[in-house]
C-alpha cells in the first residue's frame, strides 16, 4: 500500500530538513515519493501503477504520496514545479527526481537501477 505523508510524517520517515542541512534519509527501505494533486489527470493515471508496484515490491520498497495542495511546504522544499513528480530515494545515496507520468516498465527500471531493488 502507498502511504500518505504529511509534513510531520515526512520529517519523521523521510528527511528532517528542519534539523539537517545535508540529505539524511530516515527510512529503512528505499523509497519513492509521488508528489501529486487530486485535480491532476496524469497523477490519477499513475496512482494505480504505484499501488501495483507497492504490492510487487512489498517489504523491499516503500512508496509514499504527498498531496502538493495539502502540503505546500513540502512541495516548496523540493522545488516541485510540475506534477506528477517522483523522488527516488536509494539507501545511502542522494535522491533523484523525475517528472511526468512514467510508464510502469520505466518505473521498474528505475527501481532496479537507481534504488537497487530486485523483484
Amino acid at each position: 500500500m502507498t502511504e500518505m505523508l504529511t509534513k510531520e510524517t515526512f520529517l519523521e520517515k523521510v528527511f528532517n530538513y528542519e534539523k539537517n542541512k545535508d540529505w539524511k534519509f530516515e527510512g529503512k527501505l528505499p523509497a519513492i515519493i509521488d508528489f501529486y494533486a487530486d485535480w491532476c489527470g496524469p497523477c490519477k493515471m499513475i496512482a494505480p501503477v504505484l499501488e501495483e508496484l507497492s504490492e510487487e515490491y512489498k517489504g523491499k520498497l516503500q512508496i509514499y504520496k504527498v498531496d502538493t495542495e495539502a502540503e505546500p511546504e513540502l512541495s516548496a522544499a523540493f522545488a516541485i514545479r510540475s506534477i506528477p513528480s517522483m523522488l527516488f530515494i536509494p539507501m545511502g545515496e542522494q535522491p533523484q527526481m523525475a517528472t511526468g507520468a512514467l510508464p510502469k516498465q520505466n518505473l521498474k527500471e528505475i527501481i532496479q537501477q537507481v534504488l537497487k531493488v530486485e523483484e
